[in-house]
């Protein structure tokens, strides 16, 4: 993983004890007439999950309204740590945009206010977004895992976020931005780690909740054949390369769990990631671990207890690691 950004400055008056912190209708023709089925939404433990052909592809996170609070809240964590920014390749007036993974669709919609001479597509498995958008922008069911229903060189921008977990080939996926980009056009991805860490050994790399859940999601990356990885190595850097992009620049950006920082930018963004991290974290972490890894409930609920523990704790300096790429595709 390529060294993030300067380390952050703790407050020396934040707490060391256990306490808990203080924590208009422009769906496309496809969606607009989706089957009856697809909001036949899977069911686990009482949470939802996408029925897309059927709920047949592999994905791990719910799609109800819980989550899709813990997404907004992410997107507000990233602009924060973005300094307001929502991409960070040098774009200049994008037409045509691609939003992959789009989630909720905040950042499409937020994007398609900051470029109103852009048309801004967001693709994905749940139709959970907004009727009420830019008249610039619009949602489409669709599985990026599958080939793109877009011509060759046809965008000028492909954007993917938080999409760790999702994707056994991603080379093949970077082949597709690639293909349907216009000769420079750019691609953008922005993926978190799959661990918390420190600068202070407040949070151990072996042993503790972190590590255990860290090493979960490894087994579990493994057994779906979808990496939880992207970041090490800069693995993500490496398959766009293999896809065909070269000049491939990056940045990786410490957000940190909790407020403990002294800045107060920090604090918020620590804030904020410390209630994302809670908040979804039953969602995601009991279909990995009890659909994925086939442990029993009572098991996942004492490691999900055991985690929650350690991101309440005021003793902790952790944070997590939030890495952007982007690359033009080369003039012709």
């Amino acid at each position: 993983m390529t060294s993030p950004t300067a380390d952050i400055v703790i407050d020396p008056s934040f707490g060391v004890d256990d306490a808990d912190s203080s924590c208009g209708d422009n769906l496309s023709p496809s969606t607009a007439s989706l089957s009856s089925t697809i909001f036949q939404y899977r069911k686990l433990h009482g949470r939802t999950y996408h029925n897309f052909d059927g709920g047949e592809r592999e994905y791990w996170a719910p799609n109800d309204a819980k989550q899709n609070e813990q997404l907004d809240i992410n997107h507000h964590i990233l602009s924060l740590a973005l300094e307001d920014k929502l991409f960070l390749a040098p774009l200049t007036n994008p037409q045509e945009v691609l939003d992959i993974g789009t989630g909720t669709g905040i950042w499409a919609m937020d994007f398609a206010d900051a470029f109103p001479g852009a048309s801004v597509t967001g693709t994905d498995l749940s139709p959970i977004q907004p009727s009420w958008t830019p008249p610039n922008c619009k949602f489409e069911l669709d599985d990026a895992t599958k080939p793109w229903p877009y011509s060759d060189n046809s965008l000028d921008y492909v954007h993917v976020r938080y999409m760790i977990g999702c994707f056994a080939d991603w080379p093949a996926l970077y082949r597709e931005a690639y293909r349907v980009l216009k000769p420079g056009g750019w691609l953008e991805h922005m993926e978190c780690s799959s661990g918390v860490f420190s600068d202070d050994g407040t949070v151990p790399a072996e042993g503790g909740p972190f590590a255990e859940w860290r090493a979960v999601f490894h087994e579990a990356g493994k057994k779906m054949n979808q990496s939880f990885e992207l970041l090490d190595d800069d693995q993500y850097i490496k398959w766009m390369e293999e896809a065909g992009f070269k000049g491939v620049q990056s940045r990786n950006t410490k957000v940190p769990v909790g407020e403990w920082p002294r800045d107060k930018r920090l604090k918020e963004i620590g804030y904020c990631n410390q209630l994302q991290l809670l908040s979804g974290l039953d969602g995601f972490g009991t279909y990995v671990l009890t659909n994925v890894l086939g442990w029993e409930l009572a098991e996942a609920e004492a490691l999900l207890a055991r985690v929650k523990g350690a991101l309440r704790n005021k003793s902790h300096h952790g944070y997590c690691v939030w890495g952007t790429a982007w690359v033009q595709k080369p003039l012709e």
